[in-house]
């Protein structure tokens, strides 16, 4: 059955359809969610959540046969996502705190951080919106290959590069106007 028909079959609530859209191409989302160095847990609720928006897109997708693409590209929003929110939950252990020294120097130093990273961000908000986009999506970790920003972004492969040393230069220069010094260049 070709695409199209199974798209239309599925979205009337054809089970049988939607078995075979999930045979066709749960292997393509388990390689985009592996390739983002997901734990087995976190690939699984990316590749889930995928299945989900095309669900809720099932009468919205306008070329079926880009289906492949769609769904590859929400897979890679989809852990580029869960990669942002892991990097947000750190969970901690109290047993963690009772092997820290004593005294202010990591509180001020702590206090330091933090100040110089807010001091980063503001200076990313003025950036454009192209290039705060290309930035974020960059710092992920593990980062994406540019293949991925291209298809995430819309833009040309060989773009990348040159337009992220362009936007590391503005910020650099804006952060070094709001005081953020130039000499710890990571």
């Amino acid at each position: 059955m070709d695409t199209t028909t199974l798209l239309e079959t599925a979205a009337r609530g054809d089970q049988a359809a939607w078995d075979t859209l999930v045979d066709r191409y749960a292997s393509l989302l388990w390689a985009i969610a592996r390739g983002h160095r997901l734990s087995d847990a976190d690939a699984a609720d990316v590749v889930q959540t995928t299945w989900l928006k095309l669900v809720e897109n099932l009468g919205r997708i306008k070329d079926p046969d880009r289906l492949p693409g769609w769904l590859a590209t929400t897979a890679r929003h989809e852990c580029l996502r869960q990669l942002r929110r892991a990097g947000r939950e750190r969970p901690s252990d109290d047993r963690d705190w009772a092997d820290e020294p004593a005294g202010h120097a990591g509180v001020d130093a702590a206090l330091l951080l933090d100040e110089r990273n807010a001091t980063l961000w503001r200076a990313l908000a003025t950036l454009s919106e192209q290039c705060r986009q290309l930035l974020r999506v960059l710092m992920a970790t593990p980062p994406p290959s540019y293949a991925d920003v291209a298809a995430a972004l819309g833009m040309p492969v060989g773009s990348i590069g040159p337009t992220r040393q362009r936007c590391l230069a503005r910020l650099r220069e804006r952060a070094g106007a709001a005081g953020l010094g130039t000499e710890d260049r990571t």
